[in-house]
């Protein structure tokens, strides 16, 4: 589990419980293969869709546990105050506007290596946020991330 107030260090594998999950959390599956097609990353419970506040801490997390972050892809409809760039830890991290959907935001790291992570809306109840952030960071998922929301109830709440 990566969380914007854990410190580096914390393991990347969720257990069965999910525990300490939150708003504010990210969950990764970290897995190195050639392709990831149609298998989601990972997931992020943002605590608003104020990308602004809520962004830094997603770099800062995911720079701590997978190296620096270059690009972050989200869609505009989505979030309130949409940047072109950020500066993280004195490192730039530009914004692209993509209509990916509010339910994914795409993560570029070195060497174009892409991640694709569901984002859990900020409103989600817990229960229904701990399904779709377990279903998405599964190894043999191979479901979108729309479906996932609405498989567990998550809903999705663009502003």
């Amino acid at each position: 589990m990566v969380d914007s107030d854990t410190p580096p260090g914390t393991p990347a594998v969720p257990s069965a419980g999910l525990p300490g999950v939150r708003p504010g959390s990210a969950l990764l599956r970290l897995e190195t293969a050639e392709s990831r097609e149609g298998i989601l990353d990972g997931a992020w419970w943002p605590r608003s869709r104020d990308i602004g506040a809520e962004l830094p801490a997603l770099v800062e997390a995911l720079t701590a546990h997978l190296g620096p972050v270059f690009r972050v892809g989200l869609d505009a409809e989505a979030w309130e105050g949409l940047p072109t760039r950020i500066v993280v830890d004195d490192r730039v991290v530009h914004i692209d506007s993509f209509a990916v959907g509010d339910d994914t935001v795409l993560i570029t790291r070195a060497e174009g290596d892409i991640l694709s992570l569901l984002v859990v809306p900020p409103d989600a109840t817990p229960e229904a946020a701990h399904a779709a952030m377990a279903q998405a960071v599964r190894t043999d998922n191979l479901t979108g991330a729309e479906q996932i929301l609405i498989d567990t109830g998550s809903g999705s709440t663009s502003p």
